[in-house]
């Protein structure tokens, strides 16, 4: 039972219904759901949220993966590096949902699959690499969001070159959230601070750009919940890091 604890620890069920809203996003935007009736969308709907889930947790198994040396020393409690699970195993593990989440996607169609498998490679590129960068580090994250947004578009696959700058929208926002949080921990610099508010102004402008041209078509707008906070935040912990220290 504790080692069963353990695979689930490695997953993170908690994250993986955030993939699940992504794709729910995606479908809602090519208008499936206005289109097409329930009982014709069950299975593309189930395939597709499966596909995420396999993607999104192989994507969260492998960042424990690579980061197994440096969790000895920063996060000794997690499976990994506490013994509980294997790093062999835990590869394995991660690898068995990475699967699951193309071959899903397989069974749905081509592009798809494309899709599926482009954000398998993004995934193994943040943990492996890009993570480490501070710029390329929050851009990929919104990468494997934007194409997740894209893989719920393609339930209508013709949608997805109609619809495929609207990935930009998930890259710019969770890029920005990323480099403040970043900021919030490590003490980041003032102009990554002010670079990512203007990322936030970016993805609001576009929104709220789209959200008028809504009134003149029937297609459906685009909202993401900002988290205005996080600024307020940022900005505060900044100041306070950088306040001379009296002796």
């Amino acid at each position: 039972m504790k080692k069963l604890l353990g695979y689930i620890r490695l997953m993170r069920p908690a994250n993986v219904v955030t993939s699940v809203a992504d794709v729910l996003a995606g479908i809602a935007i090519a208008g499936a759901f206005s289109i097409s009736s329930w009982n014709s969308l069950q299975l593309p709907v189930i395939l597709l949220c499966i596909s995420t889930i396999g993607l999104y947790s192989g994507g969260i198994i492998f960042n424990d993966v690579f980061d197994a040396d440096l969790d000895k020393v920063e996060r000794p409690e997690r499976p990994i590096p506490s013994g509980l699970i294997s790093k062999k195993a835990a590869t394995i593990f991660g690898a068995v949902f990475f699967f699951i989440g193309i071959a899903a996607a397989n069974l749905f169609g081509t592009t798809t699959s494309v899709i599926a498998v482009s954000i398998m490679i993004a995934c193994l590129t943040y943990n492996k690499w890009a993570k480490h960068h501070s710029i390329l580090g929050p851009l990929n994250m919104g990468l494997c969001r934007g194409l997740n947004l894209l893989l719920g578009v393609s339930i209508i696959s013709s949608q997805v070159q109609q619809w495929w700058f609207l990935a930009f929208v998930p890259i710019i926002y969770i890029a920005s959230i990323t480099m403040i949080s970043r900021g919030e921990v490590h003490g980041g610099s003032k102009k990554m601070l002010y670079f990512a508010a203007l990322l936030y102004a970016i993805v609001i402008a576009s929104i709220l750009f789209r959200n008028y041209q809504r009134r003149f078509t029937h297609h459906p707008g685009i909202y993401y919940p900002f988290r205005f906070n996080d600024i307020y935040t940022a900005v505060k912990s900044h100041k306070k890091s950088n306040r001379p220290k009296h002796r």
